[in-house]
């Protein structure tokens, strides 16, 4: 996910393109989502989402145990299977899984496969985890990232001139379409193309990325498609054209300053909700919120991307995130334009405490898990037939207490 490599990465280079060079791209795109051919009765593009009929996404990411002094507990092990029953408890119908390949630097020209396993047997536990996933009615939403060895965040690789672009654009095809073959095979009901590609997808370069989702349609024909912008580029992102939905890593700021309260954080979550709707507007197909999460620490919505590994001396305040997930979600089970959202993160061991500082992203067994029960629990716009249809009608507006319960003294 890379939230602390984000930093201040905020630059918003597409705008700097102008409308001219972006309707360039998408007319000289090789064919868009809407003209590639798929199998009989498979929609695709704006309406793939609706006709799908699978209403709203409830899930949960399921991340990888980074670490091979953990064996026998990622992907496809018994402790998988019991993060898979914890998620279908909490009422999730989704699970991300999110496989890496590695990349050493910022001026890569190529990815290597082989990420805390050799690739094969990586892509055996991931189909593995597929398995268990399926057998638990959940369905699968599979999200290759890259890491970066020396640190970098991936949204600033650049290769270099024209023939580094292409070397890069060609590593990363096979990278895909690797996984992509995966995802076919196990069956995963929809596949991310890729993870805050900041200078991929929001620049000229783009026009190396289409060709690419038009090869992943081929080979993963029968699953519906997305990309994961980071939230503060997806306006500037060109491939949605390709794409089936918008997605979006949306560690959104829910307030400018420290010690923010309820109705502050509850604006700044309406605020997020009327951004989507324009997104989704405009490019007239749904959001899915590819990640959303708070760490659990005073004020997480101030600086959501911040990583928890380097923070020091931090309060623990089960409370503060529980209020942060509460203002993000309210107004999105009323959206008729947000298909759902995907938690960060529980992982593949759920008993295994160290991938992460105590105040880190996981809401497992604290206050905010109790937000989701109640969310996903909850009967969405998303799940129904008004959404986005032409005539939704008057939905109740949610309030602070949505859920049924206050998040304030004496509930805690």
């Amino acid at each position: 996910m890379a939230v602390g490599e984000r930093s201040e990465h905020r630059t918003w280079v597409c705008r700097a393109l102008g409308a001219g060079l972006l309707a360039a791209l998408l007319v000289t795109a090789p064919r868009t989502a809407e003209a590639t051919t798929r199998r009989p009765g498979l929609a695709q593009g704006a309406t793939a989402w609706t006709e799908s009929g699978r209403g709203g996404i409830r899930g949960v990411t399921i991340g990888p145990i980074e670490s091979l002094r953990h064996a026998g507990k990622g992907y496809g092990s018994e402790a998988s299977a019991r993060a898979m029953d914890e998620a279908r408890a909490i009422g999730a119908t989704w699970v991300s899984l999110t496989p890496f390949g590695r990349v050493w630097d910022l001026k890569p020209s190529g990815i290597d496969l082989t990420f805390e396993a050799p690739f094969e047997e990586n892509r055996k536990n991931v189909l593995d985890a597929m398995a268990q996933a399926h057998a638990r009615g959940l369905k699968v939403f599979l999200v290759p990232h890259l890491w970066v060895e020396t640190g970098g965040w991936r949204a600033e690789i650049e290769p270099g001139d024209d023939a580094a672009w292409a070397r890069w654009a060609a590593a990363y095809r096979h990278f895909l379409l690797t996984w992509a073959e995966v995802a076919r095979e196990g069956g995963a009901e929809m596949l991310s193309v890729g993870v805050e590609l900041r200078s991929f997808v929001t620049t000229g370069r783009a026009a190396l990325f289409f060709p690419i989702i038009e090869e992943v349609r081929r080979v993963y024909p029968r699953g519906l498609l997305t990309y994961s912008a980071n939230w503060d580029d997806a306006e500037d992102t060109i491939i949605w054209s390709a794409l089936d939905l918008i997605g979006i890593n949306a560690f959104y700021p829910l307030a400018d300053k420290d010690g923010a309260g309820r109705d502050a954080l509850m604006a700044g979550g309406r605020k997020v909700a009327e951004g989507i709707d324009r997104l989704a507007t405009t490019w007239r197909k749904p959001v899915v919120l590819t990640e959303i999460g708070y760490t659990t620490r005073t004020d997480p919505a101030v600086r959501p991307w911040e990583w928890p590994d380097g923070m020091k001396g931090v309060k623990v305040d089960e409370a503060a995130q529980a209020l942060a997930y509460e203002a993000i979600i309210a107004p999105l089970l009323d959206s008729r334009t947000c298909a759902g959202f995907f938690v960060w993160r529980y992982y593949a061991d759920p008993d295994d405490v160290s991938q992460e500082a105590e105040w880190g992203f996981s809401p497992r067994g604290k206050l905010a898990e109790l937000v989701l029960r109640d969310a996903f629990t909850a009967r969405w716009v998303a799940d129904g037939p008004g959404f986005l249809g032409e005539n939704l009608g008057r939905h109740r507006a949610r309030t602070p207490g949505i859920f049924g319960w206050e998040l304030s003294p004496p509930f805690f």
